[in-house]
C-alpha cells in the first residue's frame, strides 16, 4: 500500500528531534527551491553554454581545481542516513526514518530519471533502496522503461531490503507478467515475507502460470528434503482463486507426491 506523502512527512517529524526536524524542513524546501530554479535557469533545447575564452578569468590551477557542484537536494539525500538514523522506527509497520526522509526529498527535487539513474547505479544500498521506494511518488513520473531498468536490477540481487523495495507500488502497477512472477518466487527463496509485496491479491488472483511455477517449487523443496515457505501457500491459493463467474478450484495446495508403492515380496525359492 503506498503510504500518502502527507502522512510520511507528519509521521517522520513526529519522530525527529527539533534539530533533525529543523534540517527536513530546510532541506524539502531547498529541494523544492532547486527544482523550480533548476527550470527556470535550464538553457533553451539545443543551445549549449559556453564560457567565451576572453570572459574566462580563471587561471589554468583553478579551471584544473574547478569540479561540477552537487545539487544541494543531492547533498541532504546523503546526508539523511547521518541525521536521520537516530530516530529508529519503534515498529515495522511504520517508515524507516532514512527512507521517509529520502523518498520526500526526491518528490520534492523531481529529478530527471538520468539523475535517478544515477543515484541508484552509485549510491550504496540504503540510496538505492530509497530511489526503488521513491518511484511510484516522483511527479511528473519518470519514464517505465528507464525506471524499471532499476527494478529489474535490484531483483537480480540477493539483497532482501533491495528487492522488497523493488516489489512496491511501482512494479504492482508497471512490471510485466513474467518479472512479477519471477519476483515473488525470488521473494520466497530469499526469505522475504510476501507481505512486503505491494498488489499481491490483485496481481497473483487467477494467475494460473504462477500457480504452476510455485507448485513445481514446492515440489523441488520436498523432493530435497527441504520445507516449503510457509508464504507459498497463501499465494499459491491466490493464484487458484478464479475468475468471477468461473468455479473455484478444490485441489489441495501443494498435493504431495504419490506415496512410493510397498516392496515386493521375495518370490519363494522352488523346492528341491
Amino acid at each position: 500500500m503506498l503510504t500518502p506523502l502527507a502522512s510520511l512527512r507528519t509521521g517522520l517529524e513526529l519522530r525527529l528531534a527539533a534539530e533533525p526536524r529543523a534540517w527536513l524542513q530546510r532541506a524539502l524546501a531547498e529541494a523544492a527551491d532547486d527544482r523550480h530554479r533548476t527550470d527556470a535557469d535550464a538553457p533553451p533545447a539545443g543551445v549549449q553554454q559556453t564560457a567565451s575564452p576572453l570572459s574566462d578569468t580563471r587561471t589554468p590551477a583553478t579551471r584544473t581545481r574547478s569540479v561540477p557542484r552537487l545539487p544541494r537536494w543531492e547533498l541532504h539525500f546523503a546526508r539523511a542516513g547521518r541525521i536521520c538514523r537516530g530516530a529508529a522506527a519503534d515498529s515495522t509497520d511504520v517508515p524507516d526514518p532514512v527512507d521517509a526522509a529520502r523518498v520526500l526529498i526526491l518528490h520534492a527535487a523531481a529529478p530527471g530519471i538520468r539523475e535517478l539513474t544515477r543515484l541508484y547505479r552509485h549510491g550504496t544500498g540504503d540510496e538505492r533502496r530509497a530511489v526503488l521506494l521513491a518511484l511510484p511518488h516522483l511527479d511528473p513520473p519518470p519514464e517505465p522503461a528507464a525506471a524499471l531498468e532499476l527494478v529489474e536490477d535490484a531483483l537480480r540481487t540477493n539483497d532482501t531490503r533491495l528487492i522488497a523495495a523493488a516489489l512496491g507500488p511501482y512494479a504492482a502497477a508497471h512490471l510485466d507478467a513474467h518479472q512479477w512472477r519471477h519476483g515473488v518466487l525470488k521473494c520466497l527463496f530469499t526469505g522475504v515475507p510476501l507481505a512486503a509485496l505491494a498488489g499481491l491479491a490483485h496481481r497473483a488472483s487467477g494467475d494460473e502460470e504462477l500457480a504452476r511455477m510455485l507448485e513445481d517449487y514446492a515440489h523441488e523443496r520436498t523432493a530435497a528434503g527441504r520445507t516449503v515457505p510457509e508464504d507459498l501457500d497463501r499465494a499459491l491459493r491466490l493464484a487458484r482463486l478464479a475468475a468471477p463467474g468461473e468455479t473455484g478450484k478444490s485441489a489441495p495446495v501443494h498435493p504431495p507426491r504419490p506415496a512410493a508403492a510397498p516392496p515386493t515380496p521375495p518370490r519363494p525359492s522352488p523346492e528341491p
